[in-house]
């Protein structure tokens, strides 16, 4: 069987050490990354205990690896305006790795296992691909997908609220999200420590905040520079760092059909997820397992091997995804939580966003935070009066 994987970021790089692995010399592999082989752009990238403890049955070697090279934080910082909340979370927390470096351990494992990785091949058609399957790992702008947007029911939409990622050059106490007012703008700092010297920083405001504050005809510099002044307590004097920190609106990717012909989506390619449930990179690499474990059950029946990957992963990939929209929602109305709630009243409306999480299991996973909230008074009234 050959695969030709578009896309050498971690999903496809993955999902190609995951086939070399198991099925050997049944299968030859080829990479086709836009990018040189040692791009830096982006920041630090985060892997959830969870999603870590599947990425370790799959490919132990590998996880260990990453593991090693990770940096781990059990404590959030959760602030509003000037209030800040700690949550300490259950387990050991996420694992936070320069995406560099996470790049580099895949690439490693794809080298020993003579992974054929062409870097700074950027294809504009995949007409010219020889093989039995053909994956788009390429990201929310996938060329796969949008080659065949028919065959993949393809819809796609945007957010209203503009963000952008950017680094800071010494590592926070722990990840934080810190939610302001400032000048008649709502603003939202995601930050989290990912190695010794570095930390990544998401900067993100409402559109009414965009248009009121002129961001719009604002340089980038000066957008760094408003939100270095929002952001100066935490900063304490440190820039940010940019680095490809483009300005946007989160773009919602959908496909009805995950494979048409011997096409075949993971990850953002397929579905976005959005960065503020922090398991994009998660979800791609769930994606490249089930893939693998569809192809190497059925190499010799590739549509059948496709339709597997979709009918196992579709039911737990679309809890993920309602998760994530129901956070970008949430974050969608954050001009009113903000100005709506006390601090212990919005970190409960927080932590219970997405409805993955209820008062039973905040109350099991977070007791100390379950505790500060009703000793503030900021359970909800139905919540407060069952747990009485």
């Amino acid at each position: 069987m050959k695969v030709c994987i578009v896309g050498g970021g971690p999903s496809g790089l993955f999902l190609g050490i995951l086939l070399r692995q198991r099925l050997g010399d049944g299968v030859d592999v080829q990479v086709f990354e836009q990018n040189p082989r040692d791009a830096t752009f982006g920041f630090g990238v985060v892997l959830a205990d969870t999603g870590l403890s599947r990425l370790r049955v799959a490919a132990p070697d590998v996880c260990a690896d990453l593991e090693r090279a990770m940096v781990f934080t059990g404590n959030q910082t959760i602030v509003l305006g000037e209030t800040p909340i700690q949550v300490k979370r259950p387990g050991k927390g996420g694992g936070a790795i320069p995406r560099i470096r996470l790049l580099g351990i895949l690439q490693e494992h794809a080298r020993r296992l003579g992974i054929a990785v062409s870097y700074e091949h950027r294809l504009d058609s995949v007409d010219g691909l020889q093989a039995d399957v053909i994956v788009g790992a390429d990201g929310i702008n996938s060329m796969v997908r949008t080659s065949d947007e028919a065959g993949f029911r393809t819809s796609l939409s945007h957010l209203t609220n503009h963000f952008a990622w950017y680094g800071v050059a010494r590592p926070f106490a722990n990840p934080a999200l810190v939610f302001r007012e400032h000048r008649g703008g709502y603003f939202v700092a995601h930050y989290y420590p990912y190695s010794e010297s570095m930390s990544t920083f998401v900067a993100e405001c409402d559109h009414q905040t965009w248009l009121d504050l002129g961001m719009e005809s604002m340089s980038p510099d000066e957008r760094k520079a408003l939100f270095e002044q929002v952001y100066a307590r935490e900063l304490e004097g440190d820039t940010l760092v940019t680095n490809n920190s483009h300005w946007r609106q989160f773009p919602v990717v959908r496909n009805e059909r995950w494979h048409a012909g011997n096409k075949v989506l993971i990850g953002d390619a397929l579905t976005s997820a959005h960065f503020s449930i922090g398991s994009g990179t998660r979800i791609a690499m769930e994606d490249a397992i089930a893939l693998a474990n569809a192809l190497v059950a059925q190499p010799n029946d590739v549509p059948a091997a496709l339709a597997a990957y979709e009918s196992a992963r579709k039911p737990e990939k679309a809890k993920l995804i309602g998760a994530s929209q129901a956070s970008y929602t949430w974050y969608e109305d954050i001009r009113k939580w903000i100005s709506s709630y006390t601090p212990h009243e919005f970190v409960y409306h927080f932590m219970t966003r997405t409805g993955r999480i209820d008062f039973a299991r905040l109350k099991q996973q977070f007791p100390e935070l379950v505790e500060e909230c009703a000793a503030a008074g900021a359970l909800p009234a139905d919540v407060a009066a069952g747990d009485a």
